[in-house]
């Protein structure tokens, strides 16, 4: 089991509880995580309840929102320092939830989309796991996970991992948090569960 050290915000939002394992969290206006790239902006605010996690491990996440302003999200984050670091998750654009990963190498993001389907406020489970300098993404889809992306980040032995959202051109979006699992990674299997 990878050592886990108590949580804490990083932007606490504006309102949020934990109650018997469900975190609710209602997100601040126009709050983003993002570095640079294209935009030309850095914004660091996004809210983000950290854990300091030594070792490998997978957090899985079961969250919902009622998504409805353009880039509202909800999902993960792990975590190295302001210039290194990646977020997951659901993300609404072009009218829609999309999965979505955004990696931060050296002050500078990247952005990856991929619809799905679903009602806009259906949970949706993701699965962040850590084998060293590689990260892996899933979603769960139809009982099992697949892979949504496979990226490096130069990390040190402790990183911090947890739930994240955001609300870049809204304010106000209330985010259920239903799971947040640590555990021992999942094996090195990149296809099917």
């Amino acid at each position: 089991m990878p050592t886990l050290g108590t949580p804490f915000w990083i932007n606490e939002p504006p309102a949020h509880s934990d109650r018997g394992g469900v975190l609710s969290v209602t997100t601040g206006k126009e709050t983003d995580w993002w570095n640079n790239t294209f935009y030309g902006f850095r914004h660091l605010d996004g809210h983000f309840r950290a854990t300091p996690v030594t070792g490998d491990f997978s957090l899985t996440v079961t969250f919902s929102a009622p998504y409805a302003a353009l880039y509202d999200q909800a999902g993960a984050m792990l975590r190295v320092d302001d210039d290194n670091w990646l977020k997951c998750g659901v993300e609404f654009t072009d009218g829609r939830r999309n999965v979505s990963a955004v990696v931060t190498r050296d002050n500078q993001s990247d952005w990856s989309v991929m619809p799905i389907g679903g009602a806009v406020d259906a949970p949706v489970t993701l699965r962040l796991t850590r084998h060293a300098e590689a990260l892996r993404v899933e979603i769960e889809t139809d009982g099992k996970f697949r892979l949504v992306r496979l990226a490096f980040l130069r990390m040190s032995q402790t990183v911090e991992a947890g739930p994240m959202c955001c609300s870049p051109v809204g304010e106000s979006l209330p985010v259920t948090f239903h799971r947040i699992a640590f555990a021992e990674p999942r094996d090195r299997e990149l296809h099917g569960d």
